[in-house]
């Protein structure tokens, strides 16, 4: 039999982590550590992009979306996670539980987006560069990132609104951080629109990103072929072979995290493993894969850098040289 709970009054639990005693301070500490260095490579390529003018261009300009996203994602996840590791309480508020669902969603789905956008990019610049400058100009680039976002919080909103209940009949995460899968089983009553729209999205979100980073790479790579330049060939396959390999992690690790909620058998540990993968390593690698690994955000990393740090080594030099004269 259902029992009916109120949103408002009801506590829901997550899945427990299985630590044992002595490994949850370590596992705090490890969780935390991964968080700051998640925020810190992400604000370090905004801030690389955002502070060098010579990096203001399309390529930089939808690449700083990426970050934004990565941090938006992490956020979503580590707080929750390590506060409850060192309280041992794994139980939240169904309005926490919900923005943290909606957060991680639209991480996930913004991800998608924004490296289909970074696809499209390196299609117009390889394919048709005598045509980059009109396709990719300010306007029609601001176009791209506005349908981008708008997409992002229209699609995930909706499909998140269709499991907001005044009543459930569970108070059970069935995860260890809540997602749309986790709330949808709360709901009491038929859920065949959640399904049908869900479904919708997961065809849309991962469908349409797959099939354009596929045709436009194929474009890209036929194009190297036919020019046969080795110089353009070897940056065009390192740009494109990372992005790609990248790219198809992430969107079979989400498409086979999501299959495991629609599937009872699934092991509970794989589902585990994969819903916590998709929160974590993305936001690591794509900093180092995309940004810091970038050849012009290298350069002007390092030179922002000892831009900074020479002053100091001049005034450090100029009290010595004072402290000899005396």
């Amino acid at each position: 039999m259902d029992f009916n709970y109120s949103i408002y009054t009801t506590t829901l639990m997550m899945e427990s982590l299985e630590i044992l005693p002595p490994n949850i301070f370590p596992a705090f500490i490890f969780g935390t550590l991964t968080y700051c260095t998640i925020l810190f490579f992400n604000m370090t390529v905004l801030l690389t992009i955002a502070l060098n003018r010579k990096l203001h261009k399309p390529m930089y300009i939808l690449l700083f979306n990426l970050p934004l996203n990565d941090m938006m994602g992490a956020s979503a996840f580590f707080p929750q996670l390590v506060s409850s590791l060192l309280s041992q309480n794994r139980s939240i508020t169904y309005s926490a539980c919900f923005v943290q669902a909606l957060l991680t969603h639209l991480y996930a789905a913004g991800a998608f987006l924004t490296l289909s956008a970074m696809a499209y990019d390196r299609y117009v610049a390889i394919c048709c560069p005598l045509k980059y400058n009109t396709l990719m100009s300010p306007n029609n680039l601001l176009k791209i990132i506005i349908i981008m976002w708008t997409l992002d919080f229209t699609l995930i909103g909706l499909l998140l609104a269709l499991n907001y209940r005044r009543q459930i009949c569970s108070t059970k995460i069935v995860d260890i951080f809540c997602n749309n899968p986790s709330l949808m089983k709360l709901v009491c009553g038929d859920t065949k629109l959640n399904n049908y729209y869900g479904l919708f999205v997961i065809a849309f979100i991962q469908g349409l990103p797959l099939l354009i980073v596929v045709l436009t790479y194929m474009q890209i790579l036929i194009t190297v072929v036919v020019k046969r330049q080795s110089d353009a060939k070897s940056k065009a396959i390192q740009t494109c072979g990372t992005h790609l390999i990248v790219f198809l992690c992430f969107e079979f690790t989400t498409l086979f995290a999501v299959i495991a909620h629609r599937f009872e058998s699934a092991p509970q540990n794989l589902r585990r493993a994969l819903g916590a993968s998709v929160m974590i390593f993305p936001p690591i690698i794509n900093p180092l894969i995309y940004g810091l690994k970038t050849k012009e955000i290298q350069q002007n990393l390092i030179f922002f850098i000892r831009k900074k740090v020479s002053p100091t080594k001049q005034k450090n030099k100029l009290d010595r040289v004072k402290r000899q004269l005396k």
